[in-house]
């Protein structure tokens, strides 16, 4: 695909070994020079601090079920089991730029990942004031130990069900208004943030009754059984007796119901409860990074096999993903074009390029025709001179 598409669109005789042996190159020597052309992109543009970053990690899924030391069959977040996976883990800045990446074997448990990338990434850029963001399936007991030891700041999701029974008692007492938050401080300095949302609330009871019809209905045919029913987690809900008899227990859905709207923060920042909050779901940048990788720039399925292409491929992905971003950042300076970057891309493909060959000897000249409006709309961003000019990059 790329050597057509280098063809078609740049007249360009680049043939797939080429390419092969690009990407070869690109794992040896170029990996890290990407990462920190990366950063030191991000903090010259405007607001492009480091001082907030987002760690999260998704699974990217190989067309083969082929297993070897860095491909193995797992949980894929793309609902592909069967095929083999490999893990990703990304982090970026606070404006949702790409600062940094590692990947891992499935079998790699994701809140294993975190700890190595950040502190690589601390010691490779020496970033010294800077919080981490996280959500709650990266908050272990070790990933909290470490960061802590190595004096970083953090905000992770909290596990609000599974504190202690104390902590529990007086999150289910406070009083839930929404938009308020209620803090406990630990003896370790952590602060647990427990925030209520009447929207939240909403949608958790819509989220719990469609899981609990879904029982009730397999329950009257007959067909219901513990191993056969596990959709977001409401086997919680079945109660398996001597016999082998499965009921639904009326009980534990009562209880469920008192979380309903609660969500939690921990964290040792000095931010306020709303400042923390807010940075939290922040998180959406690295979860949009991931979205964009994968469906816009089509991350996956991956078709190499080697662990060098591999990893030559998520690079070129991260390249992609920060020239998008950017993009996106300088169309947005230009207020009257006021498309999305897929549309940009989509109009810039239809604008033809012709070379003139000038008499008396003199060069080539290349030329670029914008045609239509869709072609004037964009035309501003051709323009580089202007953008450099203005300082824009």
């Amino acid at each position: 695909a790329t050597a057509d598409y280098l063809k078609s669109y740049f007249h360009e005789d680049v043939s797939l070994d080429q390419i092969y042996r690009y990407m070869d190159k690109l794992y040896n020597k170029q990996r890290e020079l990407v990462q920190q052309i990366s950063v030191e992109h991000t903090r010259k543009i405007p607001g492009g601090s480091i001082g907030l970053m987002f760690y999260d990690v998704t699974s990217l899924y190989f067309e083969t079920g082929i297993q070897d030391e860095l491909r193995t069959n797992g949980f894929s977040k793309d609902g592909k089991t069967s095929e083999s996976q490999i893990i990703l883990g990304l982090l970026v800045s606070a404006d949702g730029y790409p600062l940094s990446y590692s990947i891992f074997n499935e079998a790699q448990y994701e809140g294993r990942t975190m700890i190595p990338i950040i502190d690589d990434f601390i010691q490779r850029f020496n970033i010294k004031d800077f919080v981490v963001v996280a959500d709650s399936g990266l908050l272990n007991k070790t990933n909290v130990d470490l960061l802590r030891q190595a004096g970083y700041k953090y905000i992770l999701g909290a596990r609000i069900k599974k504190e202690l029974a104390d902590v529990v008692e007086w999150m289910l007492a406070q009083e839930k208004v929404s938009g308020t938050y209620h803090e406990y401080a630990r003896k370790n300095g952590e602060r647990l943030i427990v925030g209520y949302s009447e929207q939240r609330a909403k949608k958790d009871a819509h989220n719990r009754e469609k899981g609990i019809e879904r029982l009730r209905k397999a329950y009257s045919s007959g067909v219901l059984t513990k191993a056969s029913i596990n959709r977001r987690g409401y086997n919680k809900f079945l109660t398996i007796s001597k016999d082998v008899q499965v009921v639904i227990n009326e009980q534990e859905i009562e209880t469920d119901k008192k979380w309903d709207g609660l969500k939690g923060y921990v964290g040792n920042t000095d931010l306020d409860a709303e400042q923390v909050v807010d940075q939290y779901h922040s998180l959406w940048y690295v979860e949009r990074a991931f979205r964009v990788t994968k469906g816009n720039l089509e991350a996956r399925p991956i078709f190499h096999f080697t662990e060098k292409r591999i990893e030559a491929h998520i690079c070129i992905c991260f390249i992609a993903y920060k020239v998008y971003k950017e993009l996106q950042r300088i169309i947005a300076l230009h207020g009257g074009i006021n498309l999305s970057v897929d549309k940009v891309i989509d109009i810039a493909k239809t604008i033809p390029t012709i070379k003139l060959s000038l008499p008396y000897g003199e060069t080539e000249r290349v030329k670029t025709l914008f045609l239509t409006e869709k072609h004037q709309r964009i035309k501003p961003l051709f323009d580089i001179k202007a953008i450099l000019d203005k300082k824009q990059i």
